[in-house]
């Protein structure tokens, strides 16, 4: 997009992502005119949704660059193929979220070909607390997105969905191309490791190994 030629800058994600509120019939307005070559539309449209694309993807991925590739590559699919979008299905920030997913999975594939996705392996326990409650006990944002980048993708996308995005669990199943039971079980799971990845202790500092060996 013209609008976007020029790379962000790196910036941390903020903890809690707003994702903008707008009815079907708005989305669907605009998408009939986009797809009849109206720039006003495709320009409203990016002015409104790209903002939160972008922070969706780069809490995804923590890469300020997928991050902006992602964010153009769901408009240029918004420009290129705007019959595909169907507002009875969901909001098109979702849709535009969903192809920025799909991106930026492509490219973690690509990064790490001999890694498996890593969503059954350990024992995480029984009920765990959500993510806001384990941001009020540890208030350490850094820590925080650490952990959150720790997890393997299948986790770290539920959770992002979920409990930084605070999307319906219908929506956020709906982007991450599963069913509502096993985002439900993922999300379960990104909590309990992030829980274990927040409260284990800070490795000890070259300064402080000194002063125990003395």
């Amino acid at each position: 997009m013209a609008a976007h030629s020029a790379r962000r800058q790196p910036t941390a994600p903020m903890p809690l992502i707003s994702w903008p509120k707008r009815t079907p019939q708005d989305d669907a307005t605009l998408v009939a005119r986009v797809r009849a070559g109206d720039q006003d539309a495709m320009a409203a449209i990016y002015g409104r949704e790209s903002a939160a694309v972008y922070r969706y993807a780069l809490a995804l991925s923590g890469n300020p660059n997928w991050a902006d590739d992602a964010m153009q590559e769901a408009f240029i699919a918004l420009a290129t193929r705007a019959e595909s979008f169907d507002a009875a299905q969901g909001s098109l920030g979702a849709w535009l979220a969903g192809v920025a997913r799909h991106w930026l999975l492509a490219q973690w594939r690509a990064a790490h070909r001999h890694e498996p996705l890593d969503e059954h392996d350990g024992d995480d326990g029984p009920g765990v607390a959500a993510t806001d409650a384990v941001l009020v006990r540890r208030q350490d944002i850094d820590a925080l997105w650490t952990a959150v980048r720790a997890l393997p993708w299948p986790f770290r996308e539920a959770l992002v969905l979920v409990d930084l995005q605070e999307r319906p669990y219908e929506q956020a199943a709906a982007i991450a191309g599963v069913e509502i039971n096993t985002l439900r079980s993922r999300l379960h799971r990104a909590r309990a490791r992030l829980a274990a990845l927040l409260n284990e202790p800070a490795p000890a500092t070259a300064g402080q190994a000194a002063g125990e060996v003395a």
